[in-house]
C-alpha cells in the first residue's frame, strides 16, 4: 500500500457522517484497541490492531481474527492512540486522521489528543481530529485553509498567546489580533465558506462543529 494518510482508530464517540466518510477515503487504517469498534461502522479492515486490549471485549477480539495484533502490557509508558501513532508515522505516514479522539468519557485522553495533535504538526504531519460531528486542526504560525460549510460553527483555541491572528471569510473577522493565552474572544465564530487562517506566532486548535448551522 502506497498511501501516506494513515486514519487511528480511536474509543472516543465516532459519528459516521458523510464527510467522514470522504476524509478517510483511500487511507491506511490502525485500530488502537476498543477503536476497533468503530471498523464495522466505517465500513473498513485496519491493517493492524494495536494497545493492551484492556477495553476491547471478546465479541470485538473474535470479530477480526485476520487484523494482525501487536499486544503490550498495561502497564506501559504510551497510550494505546500514542503506539499507533508512532506504528503509522514508521509506515510513512505525513498525514494523520484521528477518528474517535473528541469527547467521550476521558476528558483527559481527549485533551491529550489535542495537545499530541500539535506536537506532531510542529514536526510537519498534516493532522485532524474528529468525531464525525466536531473536527480540530492545529494552527500555528503561517496560513491554513479550512474548508467548512455555510454558517458552520467554530472556534480557536489558543494554547499559548496568539500574535498577528488572522481569520477571514467569516462573520467575526480579524486582523493582526493579539489573543492572551487563556482568552475566550476567539470563541464561537461562523464561517461563511472557506476560512483562512494566518498566524504570526503561537500555538492553537481550530474546532470546528460542520454540521452546528445554529450560527454563534
Amino acid at each position: 500500500m502506497t498511501s501516506t494518510t494513515f486514519t487511528i482508530l480511536l474509543g472516543g464517540p465516532l459519528n459516521v457522517t458523510e464527510r467522514l466518510q470522504r476524509a478517510l477515503a483511500g487511507s491506511r487504517v490502525i485500530a488502537a484497541d476498543s477503536g476497533m469498534r468503530h471498523a464495522a461502522a466505517l465500513g473498513i479492515e485496519p491493517e493492524l490492531w494495536v494497545g493492551d486490549f484492556d477495553s476491547s471485549d471478546d465479541d470485538l477480539l473474535q470479530q477480526w481474527p485476520n487484523v494482525e495484533r501487536q499486544p503490550y502490557p498495561p502497564a506501559k509508558n504510551e497510550t494505546d492512540g500514542e503506539i499507533a501513532t508512532g506504528e503509522a508515522i514508521a509506515r510513512g505516514a505525513t498525514r494523520l486522521i484521528f477518528a474517535g479522539a473528541l469527547a467521550g468519557e476521558r476528558s483527559d485522553h481527549a485533551l491529550q489528543h489535542l495537545l499530541s495533535a500539535v506536537s506532531l504538526a510542529e514536526r510537519g504531519l498534516d493532522v485532524l481530529l474528529t468525531s464525525g460531528d466536531e473536527e480540530a486542526v492545529p494552527l500555528l504560525s503561517g496560513t491554513k485553509f479550512l474548508d467548512l460549510p455555510q454558517n458552520s460553527l467554530f472556534s480557536v483555541l489558543g494554547f499559548s498567546d496568539l500574535e498577528g491572528l488572522d481569520i477571514a471569510n467569516v462573520r467575526y473577522p480579524l486582523k493582526k489580533f493579539s489573543l492572551p493565552f487563556g482568552s475566550s474572544r476567539t470563541v464561537s465564530n461562523v464561517a461563511e465558506g472557506t476560512v483562512e487562517f494566518s498566524l504570526e506566532a503561537g500555538r492553537a486548535i481550530v474546532l470546528a462543529r460542520p454540521y452546528d448551522l445554529t450560527g454563534a
